[in-house]
Order: structure tokens, then C-alpha cells, then sequence
């Protein structure tokens, strides 16, 4: 028959992976929208790579040339972040194991958590940066096309 202290050890290993865990949520949520930014910007590169067929003018290849140029960064920038916050939600997992393992073999491992919730959050950071990198080509790239616009 198992005690009750056993229990209520497990009770407490749980309550602090909880907070581990609602940041696992997080992080999927981010990927989530990151995903869907990276999915749209191919789209409109395979939208384009066809349209350069088809073009009249130099002028407007060169235009759709140089909007190319910048989706290839935002793939970049959006692949990036992507990658940045999956490491981050690999290393929270561990966390949350290692809380776990720490706790049933009666190890220290107080120091390995604190690393790799440390790591954990440069890699979110990382991935943000990277997101907000895509964000700004993505506006650069809106802003010319409108005044592209406004010159007609």
C-alpha cells in the first residue's frame, strides 16, 4: 500500500508543471500563427513564380522580381521563428520530465529545469525576434506596393 506522502509528492510535481505546461500552449499557438504566415507567403511566391511568365514589360518582371526577393525573406525569417519556438517547446517538455524524474528517483535535477526553462525562453525570444523580422519585410513590402498604387 503506497503512503500518503507519495501522493501528495506527485500532487506537488504536477502543480509545478502546470505553468510549464499553459507555456506549451503558448508556444503552439505561436506556431500556430507562424505557420500560417509561412503558408501564406508561399502561396503568394507560387502566385507570383507563375505570373512571371506572363509578364509585358521588364518593368514589371523587375516588380515581381523584387517582391520574390522579399517573400524569400519572409520564408527565411518565418522558418526561423518557426524553428526557434519548436526547439522552445521541446526544451519546456523537458522540463516538465525532468520535474517528473527528478521527483519519482528522488535526483536533484534543480539545475538542469533551470537550465533548460533558461534555454527555453532565449528560444522563444529567438522565434519573436525572427517574427517580428518577417513582420517588418512584410510591411516594407505592403508599403511600396501602395505607393506603387498611388503613382497611377
Amino acid at each position: 500500500m503506497q503512503d500518503a506522502g507519495a501522493f501528495a509528492d506527485i500532487g506537488h510535481v504536477i502543480q509545478l508543471s502546470v505553468a510549464p505546461v499553459f507555456l506549451l500552449v503558448a508556444i503552439g499557438s505561436m506556431l500556430n500563427v507562424m505557420t500560417a504566415r509561412l503558408g501564406r507567403v508561399v502561396d503568394r511566391a507560387r502566385k507570383i513564380e507563375e505570373d512571371i511568365g506572363r509578364d509585358k514589360t521588364a518593368e514589371l518582371r523587375a516588380l515581381r522580381v523584387d517582391e520574390l526577393q522579399a517573400l524569400d525573406r519572409r520564408m527565411i525569417y518565418s522558418n526561423s521563428a518557426i524553428n526557434f519556438c519548436a526547439i522552445s517547446a521541446l526544451l519546456v517538455a523537458f522540463v516538465v520530465v525532468l520535474l517528473f524524474v527528478g521527483d519519482l528517483a528522488a535526483f536533484d535535477l534543480s539545475l538542469a529545469v533551470a537550465l533548460l526553462f533558461v534555454l527555453a525562453m532565449l528560444g522563444i525570444i529567438g522565434g519573436l525576434c525572427m517574427f517580428l523580422l518577417e513582420i517588418t519585410v512584410s510591411m516594407r513590402t505592403v508599403r511600396v506596393r501602395a505607393e506603387f498604387l498611388k503613382s497611377k
